[in-house]
């Protein structure tokens, strides 16, 4: 068992690196922002066409370049470093990953090419007003129309749901909980953009009445495909978590060397060193832990529930904690508007609470290993 990246994984990183330093600068990200979309379709053309980013882990027969989810988890570490404003995780890792792990051939074989060419932009639609995460949490309604299915109720916290042009709706039947796919256009649908707290990250409500949906996969056969979905977003988020501790790990130790305060670098003074030294052990161990679940993503093993809720509950406390001490060791400047430590921030809590934060993963970890 190897966890060293390959050459042609870092190849990949150094790509997506240059990339998003070339459109993702932090100047860029404040700009998309402030936007009601979020996004730049220009460079979500380009990350298509010329990296081919959101194709990375579609199947080859499905238009995709077949790649897992190691290679994935490398997108996501660089993505997460940059605070790239882009529909990619919605997309690709909740949407794509549906379709792929769903059963359903014929759904895969329409929609996945949209995705992978950049055309389709996706998003799951499972969270409701409970803000509950887990299976009890999905009350809305499902209710067979003659050959297609009506939907009534609403949904909460979908990441962006108010650009997606592909939805994937979690709903219940007489048979449990099932997946739909809903068009962005569909008579009764209304979509609302939430005010959020991280910005970079946009989030909608949906209200669905009596919505035509399309099945996917079996009636009842819901919650078995989306517990596998969730797994993998967990573990991608992770990943995302680390690339954004890193980030911030880098700026505070750099601003601790140059910042000289009674005529020393303030890096010198003991606190500011046991602070970088809690940082670096915490971050160090977050890659550990986001690394092996990704492994255990790749190969779709019996480890991946458990591994996927242990690497979610540390990665999520440790870049908050991370980005906390960005902020104290920069001091007054780390508060201010101007500097970018509070995108960090912002976004380091809305992803610890995103799919459930540490506590609730811990509990859920508890339940898996039959504690």
């Amino acid at each position: 068992m190897n966890f060293a990246f390959s050459e042609e994984q870092e190849q990949l990183r150094e790509f997506v690196r240059q990339f998003l330093e070339n459109y993702s600068p932090e100047t860029t990200v404040r700009e998309l922002m402030e936007t009601e979309d979020g996004y730049d379709p220009e460079t979500w053309s380009m990350m298509a066409e010329q990296l081919g980013l959101q194709s990375l882990i579609i199947p080859e027969e499905h238009g995709g370049q077949g790649f897992g989810y190691v290679e994935l988890t490398v997108v996501m570490e660089e993505m997460g470093r940059a605070l790239l404003c882009a529909p990619f995780f919605s997309t690709v890792v909740l949407a794509a990953n549906t379709l792929i792990h769903s059963g359903d051939e014929a759904a895969a074989a329409d929609m996945l090419p949209g995705i992978a060419s950049g055309e389709t932009i996706g998003t799951l639609a499972f969270t409701e007003e409970s803000g509950l995460w887990g299976e009890d949490g999905i009350q809305m309604s499902a209710a067979r129309d003659g050959d297609s299915w009506s939907l009534t109720g609403t949904k909460m916290y979908v990441l962006d749901g108010h650009v997606a042009n592909l939805i994937l709706v979690a709903a219940r039947t007489d048979a449990g909980v099932s997946l739909f796919r809903v068009d962005a256009d569909a008579s009764g649908l209304t979509r609302t953009a939430l005010a959020t707290m991280d910005t970079t990250r946009k989030q909608a409500r949906l209200d669905f009445d009596n919505v035509s949906g399309t099945l996917i996969g079996t009636d009842g056969g819901g919650w078995a495909v989306l517990e596998r979905v969730l797994d993998l977003a967990a573990v991608a988020l992770a990943a995302e978590q680390v690339g954004g501790a890193q980030i911030c790990l880098d700026t505070a130790v750099q601003y601790a060397k140059d910042r000289v305060q009674f005529g020393r670098p303030i890096g010198s003074f003991q606190a500011i060193k046991h602070k970088c030294a809690d940082m670096l052990l915490e971050v160090e161990s977050a890659k550990s832990a986001a690394y092996y679940a990704a492994w255990c993503a790749a190969e779709l093993n019996d480890e991946l529930p458990s591994v996927a809720s242990l690497a979610k509950a540390y990665c999520s406390e440790a870049y908050f904690h991370t980005t906390a001490e960005n902020i104290q060791i920069h001091g007054g400047i780390g508060f201010t508007w101007e500097h970018s430590a509070h995108l960090y921030f912002k976004r380091a809590k809305s992803s610890e609470l995103l799919f459930g934060d540490a506590t609730y993963h811990r509990e859920l970890l508890a339940q898996r290993i039959g504690i």
